[in-house]
């Protein structure tokens, strides 16, 4: 049986010796790869503000999400959520902001056996509007799901609240690579979408029935970080982790590389295309499938036959494993004129020069 509510405090538990008690990861929005602190309008299900943290929607262009520096004490950062209109909220309309969490980091809790452990939900929010707000947690094939409420009684005031939830003994609940546990919070959710709050339920509920819809109102802000999702059944402080840590975490579901001030050996395959490998910086969740490049004309080659170089006109994925790809890269001809076989360098010419390995995300 679930329950809810503020934490007026939360005792401290510092032994590190208790692992990786926080199965979020980037709780805190520190990390910030892709955006670097812009703004992001989700036309899509399944657009990433900052790392970890996605929004699903059924209408495109309703909120905006970005890192913010406006926290509770002790925190560096959040993630503002924006209404962008007075959107209302139809029967099969859902929006959401949330997390999907490897099945590998919740094998221990045992859901979907008579075993099943119970969890604790804690976050910080603050929102300009007050009221029963929702979210849910659900597996991988959505058809299993446990809406939750929780209070904002104060407008523009940071508060911290508490859900525990009991373990699933039924349902499938992938302990693989793939999608372990969705944890959402609700910016909107119609009532084919809604459940009741406290129970699991055989269904894919995205909220909890009569939760407030932040898109409702035009320029509604919802603000929240320090979302933590721990063993037991009761909250703890938020796990800290060392920031280079929670980096490399990140990093397993988007590699980035910055390749600008470095250069990487590769070789010319002809007179105007050349191959490089790039090392990720952690093993990846699962091979990548593609790169997504700032800008081909940030980097350049270097051909060792010619001793000279140019400006790339293109740079494309050939191949990848979960330790790197293999890039292509085309250069106009006689800028510089490559030799099959023969030794190249690649290498960014401008301070924004970076590629993501693409695919690797839940």
């Amino acid at each position: 049986m679930g329950k809810t509510a503020t934490l007026a405090n939360i005792g401290s538990v510092a032994d590190s010796s208790l692992g990786f008690r926080n199965r979020i990861i980037n709780g805190a929005m520190v990390i910030d790869q892709r955006n670097a602190g812009a703004s992001v309008t989700p036309t899509a299900t399944g657009t990433y503000g900052v790392d970890r943290w996605c929004g699903i929607l059924s209408a495109a262009s309703k909120f905006s999400m970005q890192q913010s520096t406006t926290a509770p004490s002790n925190y560096k950062n959040s993630v503002l959520i924006t209404s962008l209109s007075a959107y209302s909220v139809g029967a099969g309309d859902y929006f959401s902001f949330l997390q999907l969490i490897e099945g590998n980091n919740i094998v221990d809790l045992g859901w979907g056996t008579a075993t099943a452990q119970s969890v604790t939900l804690s976050f910080w929010v603050r929102s300009s509007l007050t009221g029963t707000f929702g979210g849910a947690l659900r597996n991988n094939a959505s058809n299993r799901s446990y809406p939750f409420t929780y209070t904002i009684s104060a407008a523009n005031t940071w508060e911290q609240k508490s859900v525990t939830i009991a373990g699933d003994t039924t349902g499938t609940w992938d302990n693989s690579t793939n999608c372990g546990i969705q944890v959402g919070f609700g910016l909107g959710v119609g009532s084919t979408y809604s459940g009741t709050a406290g129970s699991w339920a055989a269904a894919n509920y995205v909220s909890a029935t009569g939760a407030t819809s932040v898109v409702g109102t035009n320029g509604a802000t919802f603000y929240i970080t320090g979302v933590q999702l721990e063993k037991g059944a009761t909250a703890t402080s938020f796990d800290y982790r060392p920031y280079g840590t929670e980096l490399a975490l990140c990093q397993r579901y988007l590699p980035e590389t910055y390749v600008n001030g470095t250069t990487v050996v590769g070789f010319g395959s002809s007179t105007t295309s050349s191959y490089a490998r790039l090392a990720s910086s952690v093993p990846t969740r699962v091979a990548p499938t593609g790169i997504s490049v700032s800008a081909s004309n940030q980097f350049a080659v270097y051909s060792f036959n010619t001793a000279a170089s140019g400006t790339a006109s293109n740079v494309v994925f050939s191949s990848g494993d979960t330790l790197g790809v293999w890039v292509q890269i085309t250069t106009t001809a006689g800028s510089p004129t490559l030799a099959a076989g023969h030794g190249t360098q690649f290498y960014g010419n401008n301070a924004n020069a970076k590629i993501y390995f693409t695919g690797c995300e839940l």
